[in-house]
C-alpha cells in the first residue's frame, strides 16, 4: 500500500534533518523506510465520508502558502478511484486565490479534522481545477444542497498519514446533537409510556372488589 519513494514526499531533506538534529529520527525510521500510503483504504473511505469540512493548501509559483476552507453536506468529499479524491467547486466565491494558485503550482495539502472522533488525516498530493465538465461535476454535487457547483477540484493522493489526537478538542455539529437528543427524547417518551402502563396497572387494582 505504501512506497518507500514517497517519504521524502511527507518528511523532505530539511525535516529529516530537523529530525536527526532534535533526537525524533530514530522513532520515525520505520515510517520513513516503510514509506506511507497512497491509497484509499476502506477504513479511510468512511473517514471521508463522514466529513462535511476540510481545509485545501495551495501555494504560488515562488511558495507563498494560502489554506482555504472547504466544506459542504457531509461526504461532500467524493472518491473517484483510489488515488483521486474530487469535490465540487461552488459559486459565491470570487477571489479565485485557490485556483489561481493551482494554475501555476498543482502541489496541494488537504487537511480533515474530526473534532467529534478527535481524528485528523493529512493528504500530500497534487491538485487541479475541471472547468467546462457538467457530468465531472454533477458527479460530485450532492443534489439537494444550497448552493451551485460552477466546477470540479480533483486531488490526487501521493501520501496520507493520520495523526495522533492530541490537543484535539471534542466538539459535535448542530446535527450531531440533535440526533443525540433525539435519542434522550424517544427514550424519555418510552419511559414516560412505561411509567404510563404501571400507573394504570396499579390504579386498576385498587379499584378491583375485594373477593
Amino acid at each position: 500500500m505504501g512506497h518507500t519513494n514517497n517519504s521524502s514526499r511527507v518528511f523532505p531533506p530539511a525535516a529529516q534533518r530537523a529530525q536527526a538534529q532534535r533526537g525524533s529520527a530514530k522513532a520515525l525510521e520505520r515510517r520513513v523506510a516503510e514509506g506511507f500510503p497512497d491509497r484509499v483504504t476502506p477504513e479511510l473511505a468512511k473517514f471521508i465520508a463522514e466529513q462535511d469540512t476540510a481545509f485545501l493548501a495551495t501555494a504560488t509559483a515562488d511558495g507563498a502558502p494560502y489554506v482555504q476552507h472547504r466544506g459542504g453536506p457531509k461526504g461532500f468529499i467524493k472518491i473517484i478511484d483510489e488515488k483521486t479524491l474530487g469535490f465540487a467547486d461552488y459559486r459565491g466565491n470570487r477571489q479565485y486565490l485557490t485556483l489561481a494558485n493551482l494554475s501555476e503550482n498543482d502541489r496541494a495539502f488537504l487537511f480533515l479534522l474530526d473534532p467529534a472522533r478527535r481524528q485528523r488525516i493529512k493528504f500530500w498530493g497534487r491538485a487541479r481545477v475541471v472547468e467546462n465538465e457538467p457530468q465531472l461535476v454533477q458527479r460530485l454535487f450532492d443534489d439537494g444542497y444550497k448552493a451551485r457547483p460552477e466546477r470540479a477540484i480533483l486531488f490526487t493522493i501521493e501520501a496520507w498519514d493520520v495523526n495522533c489526537s492530541s490537543h484535539i478538542v471534542t466538539r459535535f455539529t448542530e446535527a450531531e446533537i440533535g440526533e443525540a437528543f433525539a435519542a434522550v427524547q424517544a427514550k424519555i417518551a418510552e419511559l414516560e409510556r412505561e411509567n404510563a402502563r404501571l400507573r394504570a396497572a396499579v390504579a386498576g387494582q385498587t379499584a378491583a372488589p375485594p373477593e
